[in-house]
């Protein structure tokens, strides 16, 4: 009977109480530490079996959770297992996490599972399992060299961009990457004792732990190293070439970029949190990224970020309290008192759905539509959609949103006859309105008289009416409705918006730096204008090579298209540039 239990012990079926783990602070990624190992969704064993005196010593590891945990076994009562885990490969460790020890009767024990690592927070980790059974020792330790899929530590590499380089004394020292995105370093016009190597940072370069002194050699060129680490969930990995000659220098960090959609994207996804699901802290900023990320997968057929889709939905539909997710409470099912940051959300679900073709997505989208429309009133202004749940004003985000949106649900919902009814009226109740100018130009919404307000031409609201236009030339084939979208588009062009031929928001003129909202407008506008023709293709591409010359050594770009080193670049401003070198 003991040899039966301890055997559904090893297999997960019996979860044995054990001590509070380590005093280490908790971490959450996919999971949160001390998960019950019976919940695993993988068991591999990454580091062979030790023995210690006659007890046997397991790590088991599920990649796809992120954790692992240690199992003890063939032992007698008092024995013991735990975790330890690295963030510098090893140099140091929390310890005795989930020290478990054998009870009377039985022969084996486990520890629960534990994150290998800690994305949220950029840091790789390494894990093992430890055991005392009159004397400790331990296995090795995991995911120690990086392997991705090639391993740490490979020989050759063919250059796929150019080399970066930095001199000393005499010496130069490269940086190569190949198209894999694997990196290697170099110098020439060496001496004896002249040194190579390379650093790797997941944190841009404010901090390499465990990734000092990679394939340090005195020949002419190390081996090559990984710059991402998927399994881990950590992209964006920076690299730099240092060598040594009499002292030290080293060549500027850089990320791969011999792929300019992929080198966007990861930097994109570098500000992506798997634990919490969204890019902190913008909620609608986040729905625009993560359909940005859907947008790439889609275009390009690179599914590395497909797993977000689904986290991102699976975690964030749930009601959050003001503060969480956004300044206002978020109801559930992403829907707030801001009607038109709901609609972004219903936009991305659309968006997942043709990506997927998962019913849940497109559900969801329906639920947020229903919310919005419930804002639609004809008592004000003969129509129109309301841009707040106190209903103080009607603008053009809001309405086409809506036009997009509803469009959208009668394309995807077979036999739809209401959705589209309400995306004709709304798009006609629009372009009524007088918030489309003389000049063909979107002002930002409505006077309390009903009149156009005179506000900003902002460029997504302008992409969202050629975005609205066009959905409903799908859903019509009536070609007034595309005629109407190609208007906008060369009516944009043809205005402020666009400085010498690139894209520039009113908040993007110095001495004015945009918001968080602002930041994001001009990749809405590409995205929307992508559909629109060919005949906006020259525009598409000199915006696209103008964001990739402007991006700094981690291909990061800010909200100035013509000067990026001239403001500040964070993950709202890189969904942007994304888009537009998607769209080019």
């Amino acid at each position: 009977m003991r040899r039966v239990l301890v055997s559904l012990l090893l297999l997960g079926f019996i979860v044995l109480p054990g001590p509070a783990a380590h005093a280490a602070a908790a971490i959450c990624a996919l999971y949160c530490d001390t998960r019950d190992p019976s919940l695993a969704r993988q068991e591999t064993f990454p580091v062979p079996t030790v023995l210690i005196n006659g007890r046997r010593l397991v790590l088991h590891v599920s990649d796809v959770d992120g954790m692992a945990w240690g199992s003890i076994d063939a032992g007698v009562v008092g024995d013991s297992v735990w975790l330890d885990r690295s963030f510098d490969g090893g140099a140091t460790w929390d310890g005795l996490l989930g020290k478990a020890s054998i009870p009377g009767t039985w022969t084996g024990t486990r520890t629960l599972m534990y994150n290998v690592g800690d994305p949220s927070h950029h840091r790789r980790g390494v894990i093992r399992a430890c055991g005392d059974a009159g004397g400790v020792t331990c296995t090795g330790w995991s995911h120690l060299p990086l392997c991705a899929p090639t391993c740490d530590g490979a020989s050759g590499g063919t250059d796929a961009e150019t080399v970066r380089t930095t001199s000393l004394n005499g010496r130069t020292f490269g940086l190569h990457l190949d198209a894999a995105g694997m990196a290697w370093g170099t110098m020439s016009g060496a001496q004896a004792g002249d040194e190579v190597w390379l650093d790797r940072s997941w944190d841009a370069g404010a901090s390499w732990p465990g990734g000092s002194l990679l394939g340090r050699t005195t020949a002419a060129r190390t081996a090559r190293f990984n710059t991402a680490d998927p399994v881990s969930l950590l992209y964006g990995g920076a690299i730099r070439a240092c060598g040594r000659a009499g002292s030290v220098t080293c060549t500027a960090w850089a990320r791969p970029s011999s792929n300019r959609p992929s080198a966007m994207a990861d930097a994109l996804m570098h500000s992506y949190d798997p634990s919490t699901a969204w890019w902190p802290s913008s909620w609608w900023n986040s729905a625009v990224a993560l359909r940005t990320v859907i947008d790439y997968t889609r275009r390009t057929g690179d599914n590395r970020y497909l797993w977000t889709v689904r986290r991102t939905f699976d975690v964030n539909r749930v009601a959050f309290p003001a503060g969480a997710r956004s300044s206002d409470p978020i109801d559930g099912h992403f829907i707030s008192r801001s009607i038109d940051d709901s609609a972004w959300w219903g936009l991305t679900w659309v968006a997942a759905y043709d990506l997927t073709g998962d019913r849940a997505y497109l559900d969801e989208a329906v639920t947020i539509a229903s919310y919005v429309h419930g804002f639609w009133d004809t008592s004000t202004c003969g129509g129109g959609v309301w841009w707040d749940r106190e209903r103080t004003y009607k603008n053009a985000v809001t309405i086409g949103l809506y036009v997009r949106l509803t469009a959208a649900l009668h394309n995807r919902l077979a036999g739809d006859t209401t959705w589209l009814q309400r995306a004709v009226t709304s798009w006609n109740w629009f372009t009524a309105s007088g918030m489309i100018n003389a000049s063909g130009l979107v002002n930002d919404g409505l006077t309390t008289g009903c009149a156009n307000n005179g506000q900003t031409v902002w460029s997504y609201n302008q992409g969202l009416a050629i975005g609205a236009a066009m959905e409903l030339y799908r859903a019509t084939g009536t070609a007034a409705y595309q005629d109407r979208a190609r208007q906008l588009g060369t009516a944009a062009l043809a205005s402020p918006l666009v400085r010498s031929g690139v894209l520039t928001e009113a908040c993007d003129v110095a001495p004015s730096t945009c918001d968080d909202n602002g930041k994001q407008f001009k990749g809405i506008f590409m995205g929307y204008l992508a559909e629109a023709g060919t005949q906006f293709q020259s525009f598409r591409t000199t915006q696209a090579n103008t964001v990739w010359n402007g991006r700094d050594s981690l291909n990061r770009v800010s909200s100035r298209w013509a000067a990026s080193s001239s403001a500040p670049a964070d993950w709202r401003t890189q969904a942007s540039a994304l888009s537009a070198v998607l769209s080019g």
